[in-house]
C-alpha cells in the first residue's frame, strides 16, 4: 500500500459566534496516499470548507495535528506553513479565481515565478501543462476569452504548477454544466494518475464522486467512509 502523503490526526476545529462555540471538526482522522483520488461528498455547512483549509495548511487546527509528507505542521510559524503551502499544496475552488488582466500561459507562470524559477522555466512548465490539459492553443488568452470548462482547466494547471505532493478542490466543477463537468473531471483524474498527487475533491456530483477510489463524508465532526 502506498504511503500516507497527507494525514489529519484528532483534528479539532471551533467557532466562536457570539456566545456559542461551534464545533464543526471534532477528532477528525483522515488520510491520503500517494495517487489516490478522495471524494467528499457531504450536504453545504457540514464542514467541508473547514476540513479543506484544515488540511490545506490555511486553518490551525484548535486540537490535533496536520501531518504533510512525515511532517507535523499544526504547531509551525506562519512562513514555514506558507512554505509548504506554495510548494507542496495546490488548491482549485469553484470558481476559478484566475487573475483577468494576466493570460493563461501568465496565470500558470505566476506561482512559479513566487517560487523562484525563472520566467523561462515558469513558461515552459505552463505550456507543458496547458497542452496536457489540450487547451495549448488558448495559452495567450486572458480568462474572459474563455469557456467555463477552459478557465476550471486553466486554475487545475495553475494549482500543479509546482509539482505539490497534495491536491484539494472545493467543487471545482460546480459551475459547469455536466458534459463539461465530465470532461473536466476527466483531465483532473488524467493529471492526479500521471504525477501521483494525493487529491482530496469535495463535490456534490454522485456520478463523479463514484469514479474516485473511495468517498467519504463528515458526520458529527468526524471523517466516515461512504
Amino acid at each position: 500500500m502506498a504511503e500516507a502523503i497527507i494525514e489529519l490526526k484528532s483534528v479539532e476545529r471551533h467557532y466562536v459566534q457570539g456566545p456559542r462555540k461551534l464545533t464543526i471538526l471534532n477528532g477528525a482522522d483522515f488520510s491520503l496516499r500517494r495517487g489516490e483520488m478522495v471524494a467528499l461528498v457531504a450536504p453545504s455547512g457540514t464542514g467541508k470548507s473547514t476540513l479543506l483549509h484544515t488540511a490545506g495548511l490555511l486553518e490551525r487546527p484548535d486540537a490535533g495535528d496536520v501531518i504533510l509528507s512525515g511532517r507535523a505542521c499544526g504547531r509551525l510559524s506562519d512562513e514555514e506553513r506558507t512554505a509548504i503551502r506554495r510548494n507542496d499544496v495546490g488548491f482549485v475552488y469553484q470558481f476559478h479565481h484566475l487573475l483577468p488582466e494576466f493570460s493563461a500561459l501568465e496565470n500558470i507562470m505566476m506561482p512559479q515565478l513566487i517560487k523562484g524559477l525563472t520566467r523561462k522555466e515558469a513558461a515552459e512548465r505552463a505550456a507543458q501543462l496547458l497542452d496536457y490539459m489540450q487547451i495549448g492553443k488558448r495559452a495567450h488568452h486572458r480568462p474572459s476569452e474563455l469557456s467555463g470548462g477552459e478557465q476550471q482547466r486553466v486554475a487545475i494547471a495553475r494549482a500543479v504548477a509546482n509539482a505539490p505532493l497534495v491536491l484539494l478542490a472545493d467543487e471545482p466543477t460546480g459551475n459547469l454544466d455536466p458534459v463539461t463537468a465530465s470532461y473536466v473531471f476527466e483531465a483532473l483524474e488524467a493529471l492526479v494518475r500521471q504525477s501521483g498527487l494525493a487529491a482530496l475533491i469535495a463535490t456534490h456530483n454522485h456520478e463523479l464522486a463514484s469514479r474516485m477510489d473511495r468517498r467519504v463524508t463528515l458526520a458529527e465532526g468526524k471523517v466516515v467512509p461512504l
